[in-house]
């Protein structure tokens, strides 16, 4: 007897009609779909320079597209991932875009997405040594390539989380369990995570305390002495190793010093700038005085999102603050090999140190560097062009890939407008923001498919865009 399916099922859907597991797929037809989507990933990542670095559709009209009534039915798998090519993973932000100069762009390297696709598809978890030896191991070796790369003290423990936000949150928890609830100084040029995470974990407003920055927006060493001396209860200190908005490193050393002299709990967020210790940068010689540090390997490191590492300089203090004992975990827990979903609070991990491994068998830490050096080098470039522009002068110099802009005359009215006619045009993505309360204009060039043409480029709309 001949066999019947619904109408407008086709030959992929029937596959899986007639697969003796209802989610499985014969080998043939997961090889031909897993070819599509290397082809269409690599005719994604050939075709970048011809996106805008922005695309952001209509929301009616994608919910139209991609939505609809929940389907009852098998449907065809291959329209499907062609839809999601074309159209859903079309219309965000192109991180990897040349002149996507906004935020800390974090274009992924291919070695990294393999790693990636490696580990999703053989549902790779790192939570038990148990579960998952293998995992764990190239996890730690991966945090431990990492942390040799960037000076860290070599009894330094880490662990990989989703990013910049989840690794502060976690070593904020950490110092609290170890140094106590008591008050936390940082500076306005922190990173929002950060009071994001002091308010998860249940400080008050008045617990938090801001401290002025000098005139080159780092931490004013003699204010925090100052401040934590007459301050019985002060107990952590935020540090910044290459701000958000200019690249600015904190003078590390110094602020390990009074954290020393009183008792006090450095963390210090690196999310995007930590990297540039690979190059040699010299503010970030003192990145091993720590006792815990943020470094996001999704931005600088050239990872898919997401990737985060915290480490921490006090061995133990992570299991001491995470770590769980449950009657049905026992069977999966070792005696004598980590268990790394004690280091977190979370339990089930996948294994998001695969990319970052397979990333430095790849390219080494001389490829890292070389990569990092340049988007150090083009920021450089792009400070010079901004002082050979008529109508255009520097605000902030170049640091760590970072350069802050402002037109002559211009308001910060202004300044968003130009920002959102290059956006819109698909000409350059940007930021616009403050520094203590004058507006700027600001490029973050740590891609290394960006050139100086690309520099040139934008600098050259924003004129045109302001002169109208």
């Amino acid at each position: 007897m001949q066999e019947r399916h619904p109408a407008g099922v086709n030959a992929s859907a029937t596959a899986l009609e007639l697969s003796a597991d209802p989610l499985g797929m014969p080998a043939d037809e997961m090889r031909r779909l897993g070819h599509l989507v290397v082809d269409r990933v690599i005719d994604h990542l050939e075709s970048l320079e011809r996106l805008a670095p922005v695309e952001a559709g209509d929301g009616r009209e994608l919910r139209a597209a991609l939505g609809g009534p929940a389907p009852q039915l098998p449907g065809d798998a291959e329209e499907s991932l062609e839809l999601l090519a074309d159209l859903a993973l079309v219309q965000m932000q192109h991180v990897s875009h040349p002149r996507y100069l906004a935020r800390v762009p974090g274009p992924a390297s291919f070695a990294a997405i393999l790693g990636d696709w490696m580990a999703t598809g053989f549902n790779g978890i790192a939570a038990s040594w148990g579960g998952g030896a293998g995992p764990t191991t190239v996890e730690l070796v991966a945090l431990g390539w990492l942390r040799e790369a960037l000076g860290l003290d070599a009894r330094t423990e880490g662990i990989l989380l989703s990013g910049g936000s989840m690794a502060s949150l976690v070593a904020l928890a950490t110092a609290r369990r170890t140094v106590g609830h008591g008050t936390v100084y940082l500076t306005d040029q922190a990173h929002s995570c950060i009071p994001r995470a002091l308010r998860t974990l249940g400080y008050a407003d008045d617990r938090i305390r801001i401290v002025p920055t000098d005139a080159d927006l780092r931490l004013d060493v003699a204010a925090l002495e100052e401040l934590v001396a007459a301050d019985p209860e002060a107990t952590i200190v935020v540090a910044t190793a290459g701000s958000t908005n200019t690249g600015t490193v904190d003078p590390l050393a110094a602020v390990a010093d009074v954290a020393e002299r009183h008792g006090l709990w450095l963390h210090v967020d690196g999310a995007y700038g930590a990297p540039a210790a690979i190059a040699g940068a010299p503010e970030l010689a003192d990145l091993h005085r720590a006792d815990s540090l943020a470094v996001d390997p999704h931005k600088w490191l050239f990872q898919p999102y997401d990737a985060g590492v915290l480490y921490v300089r006090r061995p133990g203090a992570l299991e001491r603050a995470f770590a769980l004992d449950a009657e049905y975990l026992t069977d999966v827990t070792s005696d004598d090999e980590p268990d790394l979903r004690d280091r977190t609070p979370e339990l089930s991990r996948r294994a998001r140190a695969v990319k970052l491994w397979l990333t430095f068998r790849a390219y080494g830490v001389e490829g890292l560097r070389r990569a990092i050096a340049g988007g150090i080098s083009l920021a450089e470039y792009a400070e010079d062009a901004i002082r050979a522009t008529p109508g255009l002068r520097v605000v902030t110099p170049a640091r760590h890939g970072v350069v802050t802009l402002a037109v002559d005359g211009a308001s910060h009215a202004e300044h968003l407008a130009i920002g959102r006619a290059l956006e819109a045009e698909g000409t350059a993505a940007l930021t616009t923001t403050t520094l203590h309360g004058t507006s700027v204009m600001r490029l973050c060039t740590i891609n290394p498919r960006a050139t100086e043409s690309d520099i040139d480029a934008v600098l050259e709309a924003i004129v045109l865009h302001y002169r109208g």
